[in-house]
């Protein structure tokens, strides 16, 4: 990958892979030295982009990097926004779970749960329900770490990774992930490998990295500090 860094493609998520899993979605923060090494990279690399589920104004409050490119909501961000009665029928499905916050990103829906009594039971709970809202309207459901979101289909981050890769014209391409919406990111580079793109594809292994994700990396770390001293050493 170094020898190729001028003509590649850097894509790396941000919750969980450059900052710290938190309870509340709007504290998180990139690890320490992630902004020196990105801002680092964006002038040696031949793309560095953030590829999230956030909207991309909050990821450029938190890494002010001239020159880095930020594609926020698995690439919806600017499409129209979800129909209101979505939004209804998704709100009045969780009422009755404590803990649960709907947010409503406009492009897609977000459901968290990571601040209910039990997470995994109220997962469980409104799965079904969801899923049957996200069949009836034609969307997908994408889950994540104590989350789960409504999206147009086909927007993803594998189908982000492959269009960057396309549009850039790049000779490698690395992704740095830690989640379940990153597997389709590491399934999309592993395609473009079958017709000869070297690739790198990294997990950032917490508590709740899913164990599908760790095995299809061709490296772990075992943290977003970890992830940072590696790309330092790009």
């Amino acid at each position: 990958m170094k020898a190729r860094l001028a003509r590649a493609a850097l894509l790396l998520d941000f919750d969980g892979t450059l900052s710290p899993i938190v309870v509340r979605p709007e504290e998180a923060r990139p690890v320490a030295g992630a902004e020196e090494v990105l801002a680092g990279l964006v002038e040696r690399a031949g793309s560095v982009t953030i590829v999230t589920g956030r909207r991309s104004a909050f990821i450029r409050s938190v890494l002010p990097v001239d020159g880095l490119e930020v594609i926020g909501q698995f690439g919806m961000e600017g499409s129209p926004p979800m129909p209101a009665e979505v939004l209804a029928e998704v709100n009045a499905k969780v009422t009755d779970e404590p803990g649960v916050r709907v947010v409503d990103k406009g492009a897609s829906i977000a459901v968290h749960v990571r601040t209910a009594p039990d997470p995994d039971a109220a997962t469980a709970r409104i799965s079904g329900p969801l899923a049957a809202i996200a069949e009836r309207y034609g969307l997908d459901v994408l889950p994540g770490k104590r989350v789960l979101e409504l999206a147009r289909k086909g927007s993803n981050k594998g189908t982000v990774a492959a269009g960057v890769v396309a549009r850039t014209g790049t000779e490698a391409a690395l992704y740095a992930g830690d989640d379940l919406g990153d597997v389709l990111a590491f399934d999309a580079l592993w395609d473009l490998a079958a017709g000869g793109l070297p690739i790198c594809r990294i997990a950032v292994a917490g508590e709740e990295t899913p164990e599908e994700l760790i095995a299809k990396a061709d490296h772990t770390v075992a943290a977003p500090e970890e992830l940072v001293a590696l790309l330092r050493e790009l």
